[in-house]
């Protein structure tokens, strides 16, 4: 049951914000706060009782749905769902953070935000193919109102381009679903007895095109090039929050569900297109970082930043091996991280307060003394993202590149030059915005000071890249062990 009170929590305080008054505003924000702090609290507790020398998956529930179907409620998790689920955590209490000063239509804000986490926190426990889509399409609606309502730059282009791309991948998961379950013969969508060849059979032929359209439905999501463009327009028109969970959380739906799902049950495919995935994964961190480095907007450099990161999440799954495989999903948990701090920082520590996003117009306003935390916090995001070591993304993308020698050596070098253009342009938009060269001036108005708890957002995403940098173990170990297990053990080449 702690697993299902995650998304509980997440629910039913969506729920209670809805039933409080209009005006109830500040309620509406404490209660958001106290439901993510619990989430947390319960991700935190179950990977804290996960035992790593125990059975593979535990905390795990069956119940019966619509068993004419072979649908069931089936939940748990092992060392990867968990690595997500504390994730989820940590985005939903720091979004909450970063959103205390929404002001406009309070309660239907905090309301859309709980139900997207909820869904997400369902999808990383959901092992039963029908329940997981469930909790994945749970995702898609919320996340159109948010930026539509709530958003900024071409909003309302963003909220639908976001939205179609969503709907788009979910329909070519939804077909593979049907198809699977019809050709698999075992009368079930229980992701265990899909991936077991012993109870459900597809034949090599059938997995050829099942597996390609699966993946590429998932990685959508994940913003594969050239599937991509959703992720830096979404990015820029959504509020600071939802920028976060775009970044920290909702990508991560695409590649967690593009391994746990097709590429567990269709084995074969996989084989067949794993060279042309790896191809696109490698284009994805070379061309977002090239067009990172050309960007004149903040928001937009980040936006395509999470490209070239996520390019690495989609090449490590390519590896076929236990550092590849590894490094990817603790690249998915660094990046959330990563990638939400530096989202809170351009979208709600600088934009909110000086109605800009231009990089040069930025760097004429003396940043430094004016935000001074902003820029602090803005440059230990910045190196993070580097994959400075002692930080959470060098050893998950070490780890990568290692995976990647072994089985892909021949993309080390694209991957090697995606690298070093990841660092030129973060260290452009570091040093033009808050460093730049020559004279520059007071902002015209003063601008508002970091709040209470902007700064407490801040340091909790700093302290868990650091933390991460330093004792990767803590992850790693229970992830690694993951890959152990006999539903996830035939990844492995």
């Amino acid at each position: 049951m702690i697993l299902t009170a995650t998304f509980l929590s997440a629910f039913a305080g969506a729920g209670l914000i809805l039933l409080l008054p209009e005006r109830s505003a500040s309620l509406a924000r404490w209660i958001a706060l106290l439901a993510a702090l619990a989430g947390l609290g319960f991700a935190t507790s179950a990977f804290l009782h996960f035992d790593n020398a125990g059975p593979h998956f535990q905390f795990l529930t069956n119940i019966p749905w619509i068993p004419q179907l072979g649908i069931s409620f089936s939940t748990g998790a092992d060392g990867i769902s968990l690595v997500m689920l504390v994730l989820t955590g940590l985005i939903a209490v720091t979004g909450v953070l970063f959103s205390w000063n929404v002001t406009h239509r309070t309660r239907a804000f905090f309301a859309f935000f709980l139900t997207i986490i909820g869904g997400v926190y369902g999808v990383f426990q959901s092992f039963d193919l029908f329940l997981l889509f469930v909790f994945y399409e749970i995702v898609i609606i919320p996340k159109y109102f948010l930026i539509a309502a709530w958003g900024s730059t071409n909003r309302e282009y963003g909220a639908m381009k976001l939205t179609m791309y969503s709907v788009a991948g979910s329909a070519l998961v939804l077909l593979v679903m049907v198809a699977a379950y019809a050709a698999s013969g075992a009368h079930s969508f229980d992701l265990f007895t899909l991936a077991d060849p012993t109870k459900a059979h597809f034949a090599p032929g059938f997995q050829a095109w099942a597996f390609p359209v699966m993946f590429l439905g998932f990685a959508v999501l994940a913003g594969i090039w050239p599937l991509h463009t959703w992720a830096p327009t979404g990015h820029v028109a959504a509020p600071t929050a939802v920028s976060m969970l775009l970044a920290g959380v909702v990508m991560k739906l695409g590649s967690y569900s593009a391994l746990r799902v097709a590429m567990t049950i269709f084995p074969a495919g996989l084989d067949q297109w794993r060279l042309p995935i790896a191809i696109l994964a490698t284009a994805g961190i070379v061309l977002g970082a090239l067009v990172a480095l050309a960007q004149k907007d903040l928001k937009f450099t980040v936006g395509y930043s999470s490209i070239a990161h996520m390019g690495f999440v989609l090449l490590g799954l390519m590896t076929l091996n236990l550092s590849g495989l590894g490094g990817s999903v603790l690249q998915m948990f660094s990046h959330g991280i990563i990638g939400g701090l530096l989202f809170a920082v351009v979208g709600r520590m600088i934009y909110d307060r000086t109605h800009t996003r231009d990089i040069a117009e930025l760097g004429s306003m003396n940043l430094t003394k004016a935000l001074p935390f902003a820029a602090f916090t803005f440059t230990v995001a910045s190196v993070a993202s580097m994959g400075l070591p002692g930080f959470s993304g060098f050893i998950a993308e070490f780890t990568i590149l290692k995976g990647s020698w072994t089985s892909l050596p021949w993309l080390l070098v694209p991957t090697g030059i995606g690298v070093v253009i990841t660092v030129a342009f973060t260290l452009r938009a570091l040093q033009r915005t808050f460093f730049p060269a020559g004279e520059s001036s007071a902002p015209a108005h003063p601008l508002d000071p970091i709040t209470l708890p902007e700064k407490l957002g801040a340091v909790i995403l700093m302290a868990a890249t650091l933390a991460v940098g330093l004792f990767p173990s803590v992850l790693l170990d229970p992830i690694l062990r993951s890959f152990q297990s006999p539903l996830m053990h035939q990844l492995l080449k």
